[in-house]
């Protein structure tokens, strides 16, 4: 589409255009004078052309970053400057008018080919400025092209895009709310959303089958590498009438359909259906119930096996073990075991499996002769295996080998190259107990279903129930949380008088649900991975704010805005509001 300040934009201009007289816009990326004849490369958000100056006088003034409308002829290069880097690389622009449509008034920050490099406090500060930088660029590109994606597809599967609202009530979910005040109501506050998880559990109340939304949550957590402060997007979905393996099969089928698509050049992605494990699978096998399946280490349980043996810090513990065929040195071992006591272990036994299947290391000693012959079977040795010992409290146990699985696959460079290993993980506990008060409360989603319903609540003990809730995890990011919900009203007032509300509370915080569930509540189920991450992995971006095209920094702070920020005491008034010091 042309318009005043161009014809077209750069990606457009072909060899057919030589010998025609066009007007094109962009930044001044770079200029070079070679004695006589100048050269400015022209970037617009497609491509970068070369523009040459014969006439001095056109290049006065112009500076780096400048924003540019010019006028000039179409000329083939000379073969010998071709520049196969860019699709332009055959032409050149001889300029024959300048305009400068944006000017520069002081100095740059930072060069933007080289943003990247630079501190991110900068960075952020001159977000608009890095976001000039090709490789940014084409990370929001690559974002807008996955959320299209996303939307067709769930479109195709026959899902309705809804959208929520923003400001809604607070109510105990699990993290800190961002609170609005109310100027009409004094004391009053709305929330804005974790997730749209009461209205979406509402439309299918209202009788829509199946919603979906490009959902912002806003959560008051702090950062970490794959998780941005303030707001993250999420693919929210939900459907009537259905059970868990009804959601697996959607979750399943959009992404492996959108990786298949946009991950690099001969990625490997699980395909569907993806390996289910249950948490208590998971934190066996891998000591975590975010596994990274890239890694071939499993964990084995050789609790019951060191209970017949005389090694006393194993005796009464939960004693786990990690099996390895590699070559380690002593300093591999030395920085293992600097891990591991870094980790809060108290060492790290292991033994090496030698050419006469004899066992060498500490623990050996310890191992009746007798036993050895099922120990090998047990764990499956070979020679050249070495086996790490892992023992503590079951839980304690379970996290050292799962850190210590993750440091040996890293360390030992195990990891499959490549690839998009999926899988979900499901039975996850209803209740936990907590740390520090012994109460009883959830242990994730409030509105799940849990397995075995009212008779379950009331027979079982509250640390024995499951839910039927389930993670998505991908190269060991959990990509999406979601559950079977918690669609009936005896059994919802059941379980969250279990975790310490009584139904007055129920009726408080979430009184939407408790009144919509009084008139015909259909089953549902749906889940809702997160965009952000998603994209992160498909990248190979090792922080989630590549992908954000505004992201706060790790302190919760929009540098390039200021926020947060200090309001007057006039808006304060406003709001009912005082501040303490």
């Amino acid at each position: 589409m042309s318009s005043m300040y161009r014809d077209v934009t750069l990606n457009k201009v072909t060899e057919s255009d030589i010998d025609r007289e066009i007007r094109v816009a962009g930044w001044v990326e770079n200029i070079r004078d070679h004695g006589g004849v100048s050269f400015i490369d022209l970037r617009d958000m497609y491509a970068v052309l070369q523009v040459v100056i014969r006439d001095g006088e056109l290049l006065k003034g112009i500076r780096k970053e400048q924003a540019l409308s010019i006028k000039g002829l179409v000329e083939k290069r000379d073969e010998e400057t071709y520049n196969p880097k860019i699709p332009t690389g055959t032409i050149e622009l001889e300029a024959r008018e300048i305009d400068i449509l944006g000017e520069v008034y002081t100095t740059l920050p930072f060069e933007i080919s080289a943003s990247r490099e630079v501190r991110e406090d900068v960075r952020l500060k001159y977000r608009y400025l890095d976001l000039r930088n090709k490789k940014v660029k084409d990370n929001m590109i690559f974002r807008s092209k996955v959320i299209s994606y996303l939307r067709e597809k769930m479109t195709e599967l026959g899902f309705l895009e809804i959208q929520t609202p923003i400001l809604c009530a607070s109510s105990p979910e699990g993290a800190r709310d961002y609170i609005v005040p109310s100027r009409k109501f004094k004391g009053k506050f709305y929330a804005l959303p974790q997730a749209p998880q009461q209205y979406k559990q509402l439309l299918m109340v209202s009788g829509f089958d199946k919603y979906f939304q490009i959902a912002p949550c806003f959560r008051d957590e702090d950062a970490r590498a794959d998780r941005s402060p303030g707001e993250f997007y999420q693919l929210d979905f939900e459907m009537s009438f259905a059970d868990q393996e009804d959601v697996f099969a959607v979750g399943e089928e959009v992404l492996t359909e959108t990786f298949n698509k946009f991950a690099p050049e001969g990625a490997r992605v699980t395909q569907a259906p993806f390996p289910v494990y249950s948490y208590k699978e998971a934190m066996l096998l891998f000591g975590t119930d975010k596994p990274d399946l890239r890694n071939p280490l499993r964990i084995l349980d050789l609790t019951e096996f060191f209970q017949k043996c005389t090694f006393k810090p194993f005796i009464g513990k939960t004693v786990r073990a990690i099996k390895v065929h590699a070559d380690m040195s002593k300093s591999f071992h030395d920085k293992l075991l600097k891990f591991a006591t870094g980790l809060g272990m108290g060492g790290l036994g292991y033994l090496e499996i030698l050419e006469d299947n004899s066992f060498k290391g500490p623990i050996d000693k310890f191992i009746p002769e007798e036993l050895k012959e099922e120990f090998r079977k047990s764990a499956e040795l070979s020679t050249g295996d070495t086996i790490f010992f892992m023992a503590d409290k079951e839980e304690k146990a379970a996290y050292y080998a799962g850190m210590i699985r993750k440091e040996l696959g890293e360390k030992l460079d195990l990891l499959e190259k490549n690839a998009f290993r999926f899988c979900y993980i499901n039975d996850f506990p209803m209740f936990e107990k907590d740390a520090v008060t012994k109460q009883i409360g959830f242990t994730h989603n409030p509105f799940s279903m849990p397995q075995g319903g009212l008779e379950a609540l009331n027979t079982k003990d509250p640390l024995d129930i499951l839910a039927y809730q389930y993670d998505i995890v991908c190269n060991g990011v959990e990509l999406s949380s979601g559950a079977v919900r918690n669609h009936d009203m005896e059994i919802m007032v059941k379980a969250f008088e279990i975790a310490g509300y009584d139904e007055e509370v129920l009726k408080s915080k979430f009184g939407a649900l408790y009144n919509a569930f009084q008139f015909g509540a259909p089953p549902h189920a749906g889940m809702a991975p997160g965009i952000d991450r998603m994209i992160m992995l498909l990248l190979g971006e090792e922080n989630i704010r590549e992908v954000i095209p505004y992201p706060m920094n790790g302190n919760a702070e929009d540098l390039m805005c200021g926020a947060p920020n200090y309001v007057t005491e006039q808006q304060l008034r406003e709001v009912h509001i005082k501040v303490r010091d």
